[in-house]
């Protein structure tokens, strides 16, 4: 991600950018992780069977978005959304009925995702958040992860750069829905046609903020 991003001269007031698969993505693989803190718990499978099935649930899985849910219940709802998830992946590889622990693996795996750890920054985004900054466009991160997203943002020193954080599961709605990308312009009382959105998923990110309004960029990892 450079200034001459998609072609375009004319910056906006703010640019909102994707999480994970944008700003930064999983090292290794989420079936390396999962595979590695089993085995703490003396489970055994196979990391790219595991990924694989990951990614299957999680496509196949409702919307990370609570609508209508009180904000001191979200964080209960993120956890139980994701340990279905983590159960599904291990019954589809065959490798529950190992546990002897599953609550206690999934709270060690819950908690290991919200660290900067399993990460890392795309090389690309310092450069392009630091001379968005000199320019004076506000930046804001607009994502369908979870809470932890804080915490990681944090952990990785990417935090400072921008002055909002929309998260699906505290708007209620999530990407492509419209609901979130306004909610996220709102918070810079912006109009669509002023903010960029930029994201690696074509339904979610490019065609979502293309609906709402906003100038949509794919950003194809």
């Amino acid at each position: 991600m450079t200034q001459q991003d998609a072609g375009f001269s004319d910056y906006p007031h703010v640019i909102f950018l994707d999480a994970v698969g944008t700003l930064f993505g999983v090292k290794g693989s989420v079936g390396d992780a999962y595979s590695t803190i089993a085995r703490r718990f003396d489970v055994t499978a196979d990391p790219t069977a595991l990924n694989q099935a990951f990614f299957q649930t999680f496509k196949s899985a409702t919307p990370m978005a609570f609508p209508e849910t009180a904000t001191a219940e979200i964080p209960q709802r993120e956890y139980n959304w994701w340990y279905h998830i983590a159960y599904q992946t291990f019954a589809h590889v065959g490798a529950i009925d190992q546990f002897q622990d599953f609550p206690g693996f999934f709270a060690t795996l819950y908690d290991y995702f919200a660290t900067a750890e399993p990460w890392f920054v795309y090389p690309d985004v310092w450069p392009a958040l630091t001379y968005w900054r000199e320019q004076g466009i506000s930046l804001g991160v607009l994502s369908n992860f979870d809470t932890r997203l804080y915490s990681v943002l944090r952990g990785l020193e990417l935090e400072p750069f921008f002055s909002s954080i929309t998260i699906s599961t505290e708007v209620g709605a999530a990407k492509p829905d419209s609901q979130v990308f306004q909610a996220a312009l709102n918070k810079h009382n912006c109009l669509p046609e002023q903010a960029w959105h930029i994201g690696d998923s074509v339904r979610e990110d490019y065609e979502g903020a293309k609906a709402a309004g906003l100038r949509a960029i794919w950003l194809k990892r």
